[in-house]
């Protein structure tokens, strides 16, 4: 049986108490690849930053991994973003800290206080996406899309059932991107959710998934062969 890992019906999103998207209703199982695209300023980074937390729900109802959003208080946010797991376009890792270091510090954040569990998660989450033998070095010293699977591991570190993904391949080049869909997609097989925010159109035809399209403040589904 399917795990619904995020649950929006006629849901409010926007900024300010204003709104930018009205009456959004969808659903992410985990296993679940979803893409959410749409013209710059249509709310889609807006709808993702409510979902973790950092913009308040208007209207609606939310649940992501089993937390409603109504009402959501600010003590409730740790425990939100420790179900989630969140990939930036800009990687955001600690350039002063070795790759290491950078997931130590998110495990620490979270509550992990053993050094031997936390070492052990580490080896585990570096060597899902390919990196474990650069755990030593610095973020600089790696390429973009190497940075960006750091950033992957770091979104997985507390075994998320969903990972929310703004515009992960915005900076990289077409082959480099590939490789980081390859690694969210295999996020995927591993029954995680996984929900997208791209404009890379030739990326949805090599790695498919559901689509939902934002238009005119509203989100409609597309249907997967427009885009093949």
């Amino acid at each position: 049986m399917t795990e619904q890992v995020l649950r929006c019906e006629g849901a409010v999103f926007g900024i300010d108490h204003v709104p930018l998207l009205r009456d959004v209703t969808l659903e992410v199982q985990r296993g679940e690849l979803v893409y959410l695209i749409g013209r710059t300023g249509t709310g889609k980074s807006t709808l993702l930053k409510t979902l973790y937390g950092e913009l308040p729900l208007l209207g609606g109802k939310v649940e992501v991994a089993g937390i409603s959003l109504s009402g959501l208080r600010r003590s409730d946010i740790p425990r939100l973003r420790r179900n989630l797991g969140i990939v930036f376009q800009d990687f955001q890792l600690l350039f002063d800290r070795t790759i290491e270091e950078n997931l130590s510090f998110v495990l620490k954040a979270t509550g992990w206080k053993k050094q031997g569990l936390m070492k052990r998660r580490i080896g585990e989450v570096l060597r899902q996406v390919g990196l474990e033998a650069h755990r030593g070095k610095y973020p600089y010293q790696l390429s973009g899309g190497e940075q960006q699977r750091v950033a992957i591991a770091r979104a997985l570190l507390n075994q998320p059932p969903l990972i929310l993904a703004d515009e992960p391949t915005g900076n990289l080049d077409p082959v480099t991107s590939e490789e980081v869909m390859a690694a969210l997609t295999q996020c995927v097989k591993d029954q995680i959710g996984v929900m997208i925010v791209t404009h890379d159109y030739p990326l949805i035809r090599k790695f498919p998934g559901k689509i939902y399209e934002i238009e005119g403040g509203r989100m409609k589904a597309r249907h997967s062969e427009n885009f093949l």
